[in-house]
């Protein structure tokens, strides 16, 4: 957990019960009047659905094949590591809605379009990143022994968590760059505006772990900045 003036930022693994825990212990203590969440539009209105929508082949037109096949294998995984720790993936955010339904808290959907963020994916990842995805996920399958090992029922502690990050960067410097530093780097400015326009309301962020450290850098950085 993160603190910045009037803002407190949760990191969360999206299926982790910890994370739960955690999202209602402090969300019940603290009683923010804003609650910013990870999300986009499309995911939030598909998280409080009650029957899920799923991805269908006509998503092609809008997001290309490659981000659909992309969309359809990451809610996949998702999906599969849910069942295996009795999670449902997202179930963090939808304990923080609930919550600002219950102290009457505004909610702030801070995340970039996923539609934008996958075709920027598609677009920059290379060729030698697809292929270590590959070799990456066979070996994962045929082996079942990951490099960095953590419990998917808690949240990964921060050497964990810096690990997985340095991994990320270090074999897949496209993929960090999009789905961490440019999304750090929209949610922040989102983050800093809230701040600047409500420098008396608390307000309490819940962001996936990975995000934790680097949006405080990138709000600071906002925040600093005159109008």
């Amino acid at each position: 957990m993160q603190r910045y003036k009037n803002l407190t930022i949760i990191g969360t693994s999206h299926i982790s019960i910890e994370s739960i825990a955690e999202v209602k212990k402090v969300l019940a203590e603290q009683r923010p009047e804003i609650i910013a969440l990870e999300l986009d539009k499309k995911r939030f209105f598909g998280l409080m659905q009650k029957n899920k929508p799923k991805i269908r082949l006509g998503d092609i037109k809008y997001l290309g094949l490659s981000a659909w096949l992309l969309n359809l294998f990451g809610a996949w995984a998702e999906k599969k590591m849910g069942k295996v720790v009795g999670v449902e993936p997202g179930e963090e955010m939808r304990v923080a809605i609930n919550s600002a339904a219950q102290f009457n808290a505004k909610i702030a959907l801070i995340d970039q379009d996923i539609t934008i963020t996958l075709k920027r994916l598609l677009k920059g990842i290379t060729w030698k990143e697809r292929l270590r995805f590959v070799y990456d996920l066979l070996r994962g399958l045929l082996w079942g022994k990951p490099e960095i090992k953590f419990d998917l029922r808690k949240v990964p502690n921060e050497k964990v968590i810096e690990k997985l990050i340095g991994s990320l960067k270090k074999n897949y410097p496209s993929i960090y760059r999009v789905l961490i530093d440019e999304r750090n780097v929209f949610m922040a400015k989102k983050l800093s505006e809230i701040i600047k326009s409500n420098p008396n309301k608390l307000i309490v962020g819940v962001v996936g772990a990975g995000h934790e450290k680097g949006l405080i850098k990138e709000i600071k950085k906002f925040v600093a900045q005159k109008v």
